[in-house]
């Protein structure tokens, strides 16, 4: 039986002791490499000299078209071999998938070509895989600033469980920031919004079958590659553990150490176009970007009602979504056509009208799904709130109660994509049941969050985004005063029916 994880919080697993239990998955370690084959040399002799057993262990170097070609030396594990990355392409995203797609291992453990593992590193990250299918394993790494030593020594002492003597004397550096991130979520099991912030490609492993249902390693990417890949992975429902047994370790400081203010400059313009968990790089109030944070679906139904639906999503203070309008559109004919009596005449409308939209029937995976019935208007701000709500919550589920009807009660539904995909690993029963027990499920009252009928739905003019939510910012706190004067007047009515002397006034 899978595991069932709440959140991030992975402490209900309990891992065996290092060395004290029995492996059947097979790991495949990618290496993606260019010009470095000093580095790939020591590698590889630690990786020669792990504990996991070897017959369940593959090591696939993707040469990213280095000259001369990378070659395997002596000191390496029995099962290694080097693929190229295919003509045309180029980058570490590429190289990675290269590696991935080669490999045959139960589980994919990425691997710099410049690290050095400690003799039991893959072992440590293999006795999660053995107990959950959709965890995802960081090691820990360890910076050292000493002289390289030989592949040979690397080995002799890696083999003896001795990594921590290659470097006598060095002076030792932890990531700073990543050890912070760490303290502040108690090492990320209370990490509920974005558990793949510390995902790097130096030393993390995965099932190879998570790494498909997330779409693997996007090929166009050279840099930050493995932080969207950490993302995409958290939608398909993913759980982050950081291993601090898993020790590694580091000749010199990381490129980010060294270029940290050019890294960043360089990576977040695809961070903040990929990943919209990443709220502060996505300040402008009107971009489009690849990836929007919700997607609003409604289903079609008359071309007026349905217009007045998409047409209140696309007005939110949240610009950052897209809409998609569910109905049968490979079914419009393309041939000739009574232009006004077709029988999908309305869906064609819907499609004439939404043409030049770049929010409108988009393929997205956004981080979260808002399902509203047509003929419903959404405020200003509705989704800004629910979304709101659902976060500060940890909610995977919120639904807000629109009406009752003959179906039963009409309602709009705002989904948590991670937490729906994490219920879809366990088969045969129902979604809303596990993300209810996983992250939790919470109803309220649509009219509360400014869902209403479109017929009683105010105008969407001029600049709808601000100045309809702030006037239904002000009118939900007229009727907070109405109810108050009116508590108030109720009050001073039983007062005055009394007679003087039982009179006591109970109010402020």
């Amino acid at each position: 039986m899978t595991a069932r994880i709440r959140h991030n919080d992975w402490s209900s697993l309990r891992p065996a002791p290092l060395g004290a239990w029995t492996p059947r998955l097979s790991v495949s370690v990618v290496i993606p490499a260019y010009q470095c084959q000093d580095a790939l040399d020591r590698t590889l002799a630690a990786l020669a000299a792990q504990s996991y057993p070897a017959d369940l262990t593959e090591v696939v170097v993707a040469d990213d078209g280095s000259t001369p070609a990378l070659t395997l030396p002596p000191l390496a594990p029995h099962q290694t071999r080097i693929v190229r990355v295919p003509a045309g392409s180029w980058g570490r995203g590429a190289a990675r998938q290269a590696g991935a797609s080669a490999a045959s291992g139960d589980v994919i453990h990425w691997l710099d070509a410049d690290m050095l593992l400690d003799r039991e590193h893959i072992e440590a990250h293999m006795r999660w895989h053995h107990l959950a299918a959709y965890v995802v394993v960081h090691g820990t790494i360890r910076f050292v600033s000493a002289e390289q030593p030989s592949p040979a020594h690397v080995y002799a002492e890696v083999a003896a469980g001795r990594s921590a003597n290659l470097f006598p004397g060095a002076d030792v550096h932890p990531h700073v920031w990543l050890e912070k991130t760490l303290a502040e979520t108690r090492h990320l099991r209370d990490a509920r919004s974005n558990p793949s912030r510390l995902h790097s490609g130096a030393t993390t492993s995965v099932r190879a079958a998570m790494l498909a249902r997330a779409g693997g390693v996007d090929v166009t990417m050279n840099m930050g590659e493995d932080t969207e890949l950490g993302y995409r992975l958290t939608q398909a429902g993913a759980v982050f553990i950081p291993d601090a047994e898993a020790l590694s370790w580091h000749v010199g400081k990381s490129t980010v150490m060294l270029r940290e203010k050019e890294v960043h400059r360089h990576n977040w313009t695809l961070f903040a176009d990929r990943i919209p968990d990443l709220r502060w790089l996505r300040a402008h109030p009107r971009r489009v970007y690849s990836v929007p944070y919700v997607e609003v679906v409604v289903a079609a139904t008359t071309y007026e009602e349905t217009r007045g639906t998409v047409d209140s999503a696309l007005a939110q203070t949240i610009h950052d979504l897209s809409v998609t309008i569910e109905g049968p559109w490979d079914e419009l004919p393309t041939g000739r056509r009574a232009s006004l009596d077709e029988p999908m005449l309305d869906l064609r409308l819907l499609g004439n009208l939404y043409a030049g939209e770049p929010r409108v029937n988009r393929a997205v995976q956004a981080p979260y799904r808002l399902t509203l019935p047509a003929g419903w208007s959404l405020g200003a701000d509705s989704v800004a709130r629910l979304v709101k709500l659902a976060e500060s919550q940890g909610y995977g589920l919120v639904c807000a109660a629109l009406a009752e009807t003959h179906d039963g009660v009409a309602t709009a539904r705002l989904e948590k994509t991670a937490a729906y995909n994490r219920a879809r690993l366990f088969p045969g029963e129902a979604p809303d049941d596990v993300v209810d027990e996983l992250f939790g499920a919470h109803w309220v009252d649509g009219a509360e969050f400014g869902v209403v009928p479109l017929e009683e739905a105010e105008p969407l003019k001029g600049d709808a985004q601000t100045w309809r939510a702030l006037a239904e910012k002000h009118k939900a706190e007229a009727r907070k005063h109405r109810a108050e004067a009116e508590r108030w007047k109720a009050e001073a009515e039983k007062l005055a029916a009394q007679p003087p002397a039982k009179r006591r006034w109970r109010g402020r």
